[in-house]
């Protein structure tokens, strides 16, 4: 989509918005929805409008932000030139490479949750566990070798994703009971907590800023893009969530939150709906592992080039592979191997709400330089806190510690570590 001498204009607003879409719409719709659901109740479609709203205020920000600092950096450098070089923008950088860890870990038990019910569903607990790391070494190598041929891959499975929710969609309404959405069970609290753990489903629109640089007006066509894409997957996620209620019963999506959106396939095409839409979800979550881990080690190595961490990050080791890759899928594994899908869902919606909480808070510094008017930041900034607590509580009240003090850990661990190292790297000098 870029015109091969890089210049102004070689993206359109359409072609930014595209991007966008495809990097927001995909595996969390898969893997968290069903998840969410236990949560909201029949609600679900309300919980996704919520985070979306949410979203439109951080989508606000991002695209401001964007527009005056363009860079393929995206919240790396948003919170460098928020912050300038300290403990706070490499605390939150730090933290912003775990997020997306814990990330590709979400995608990746997703992906095993999915082929685990293809298999049979009846497995021994280990081999879901071995399937989601393997997923995770399996595109650790993939990134090694190259990943030209996966990059065109992935567009063809945007185009098969949405083709089979198009087609779910248009005959799933002829058998769907809407009533069911208000006759259902709900709660205003589990509503805000099921919008919480969500919010991570539009966490793509990020990408977008990527492409300010070779926009011609990107103060006009950047928001136009973001907004829209963003329109778009709402839009998506509202019809997809509201034919689940209406054609899954509520113990059903709580007893197969994992892979609810398969028992929907199933109650509109029997055998063949399950397995079609497994199938969408097992290409939507593979391609997720493989892209997030790419970002992953890409955000490391920035990071590490930007010296806020070792510079190690930035050695090449096998194959011209920098050290970042082979640290990021390791760490990736041992969240596989040790966290439930539940676990890592939350965990990675957590993390999100604090790093565009971050970038929205920090954004107020900047707002004469970007023009940006107050209130939305400020918005984004109470929302994406009001989410974060309700997520938290929910993970707290739901009897599994490790899940919440292991965010906490890392979220203070990574402005210790940055406190620590600058120290360090001012003695070095």
């Amino acid at each position: 989509m870029v015109n091969s001498s890089g210049s102004k204009g070689g993206i359109s607003t359409i072609s930014a918005a595209a991007m966008g879409v495809g990097g927001m719409m995909g595996a969390g719709l898969y893997t968290l929805l069903g998840l969410a659901a236990t949560s909201t109740g029949t609600w679900l479609p309300v919980a996704f409008l919520l985070a979306g709203l949410v979203a439109a205020l951080s989508v606000y920000s991002y695209s401001k932000l964007g527009a005056k600092y363009p860079s393929r950096g995206g919240a790396a450098e948003f919170l460098l030139e928020e912050f300038g070089q300290g403990v706070i923008s490499g605390g939150l950088n730090v933290f912003q490479y775990v997020a997306y860890l814990i990330a590709t870990a979400l995608y990746a038990a997703g992906f095993a949750e999915y082929v685990s019910i293809v298999m049979g569903g009846d497995l021994p607990a280990w081999v879901p566990k071995a399937i989601g790391a393997g997923v995770v070494l399996l595109f650790m190598f993939v990134n090694i070798i190259g990943t030209k041929l996966v990059g065109r891959a992935e567009t063809v499975i945007i185009g098969i994703e949405s083709a089979i929710l198009i087609g779910f969609v248009a005959l799933g309404v002829t058998k769907a009971d809407f009533g069911n959405i208000t006759s259902g069970e709900h709660s205003s609290l589990g509503v805000l907590t099921g919008a919480a753990l969500l919010y991570v489903t539009y966490q793509g629109f990020g990408v977008v800023t990527n492409t300010a640089g070779e926009m011609l007006q990107p103060n006009k066509q950047l928001p136009r893009a973001m907004f829209s894409a963003l329109a778009i997957v709402a839009v998506v996620y509202l019809v997809v969530s509201s034919l689940v209620v209406a054609l899954v019963p509520l113990n059903e999506i709580e007893a197969d939150a994992g892979h609810v959106l398969a028992d929907a396939g199933r109650a509109v095409l029997g055998t063949a709906g399950f397995v079609i839409i497994s199938t969408a979800a097992i290409l939507a979550t593979a391609s997720a592992v493989n892209a997030t881990i790419f970002a992953a080690s890409n955000i490391g190595y920035d990071v590490a080039r930007n010296k806020q961490i070792s510079a190690s990050l930035t050695r090449t080791v096998w194959k011209s592979a920098p050290l970042s890759l082979f640290i990021s899928a390791s760490v990736t594994v041992v969240f596989v191997l040790f966290f439930p899908l539940s676990a890592v869902g939350q965990m990675t919606s957590l993390a999100f709400l604090v790093v565009y909480g971050a970038v929205s808070l920090g954004h107020l510094r900047l707002r004469k330089h970007t023009g940006a008017a107050a209130w939305p930041l400020i918005g984004a900034v109470v929302f994406n806190a009001a989410l974060f607590v309700a997520l938290l509580i929910d993970a707290i009240r739901s009897g599994s510690p490790a899940t919440w003090i292991t965010l906490l850990a890392a979220l203070i661990g990574s402005f210790g570590f940055e406190a620590w190292f600058l120290r360090r790297s001012a003695t070095a000098r």
